[in-house]
């Protein structure tokens, strides 16, 4: 609670730098007060969008907190936010998020509506460039009160990047990908990433199995 407490008032601290103030008197926080861990996945969408604590606030053409079903079985991983979902506030754009809502429809058998799909990192990068530890960690509690909230079945992780995030193993994704592990109490399959399916189209099939893994967990 008093973590979340910090990102609220960090937050709070970033909008009145934003606006011009220089200096604000010393303040005590109240425990006791609304900066407490919120009632809803609703009003953690709804802090998620609004949030500031990090230079991609300033870059984003908004914040993405997620979309689906709030008690959704298959909840989906990805590591940061794209710039085509970006400019359309869309989880499922471009050839990538096609390929992704194939995966879930086609084959675990699925509307992406009874999913939900959210990012570690919950803004678009700057740039290029590659989300920083600071950023995903200025999210952390953001994705981990989701699971809380959603207590999915299965998580279905994006990537290396993603799954490296998650549970900060930084070993071979290789020797993980496609298996069951056991995470906070879900079961955690990593896959590879639709954008690498399609420079790697060779490796569909090593997917399709994995993607069946996911759909006899469910």
């Amino acid at each position: 609670m008093k973590s979340y407490q910090n990102l609220v008032l960090l937050q709070n601290l970033y909008r009145l730098k934003a606006i011009g103030f220089d200096y604000i008197d010393h303040f005590n926080i109240n425990e006791k007060t609304s900066y407490e861990i919120p009632a809803s996945i609703e009003e953690l969408s709804a802090n998620i969008s609004s949030c500031h604590l990090c230079d991609l606030s300033k870059s984003r053409t908004q914040s993405m907190p997620g979309h689906g079903n709030p008690k959704a079985e298959l909840m989906v991983i990805d590591f940061s936010v794209s710039a085509a979902q970006d400019s359309s506030n869309d989880y499922y754009t471009g050839r990538s998020g096609e390929t992704l809502k194939n995966m879930i429809e086609k084959v675990i058998g699925l509307s992406v509506d009874d999913v939900f799909i959210t990012h570690c990192v919950k803004c678009k990068p700057l740039g290029s460039n590659k989300p920083s530890s600071s950023e995903y960690n200025s999210c952390k509690s953001y994705l981990y009160s989701q699971l809380e909230f959603i207590k999915p079945k299965v998580l279905m992780v994006l990537g290396e990047d993603a799954y490296t995030q998650l549970t900060g193993d930084t070993g071979n994704f290789e020797d993980v990908r496609g298996h069951v592990i056991d995470f906070k109490g879900t079961k955690l399959i990593p896959i590879y990433h639709p954008n690498y399916l399609l420079r790697n189209p060779d490796s569909k099939k090593i997917t399709l199995n994995d993607l069946k893994s996911i759909k006899s967990c469910l």
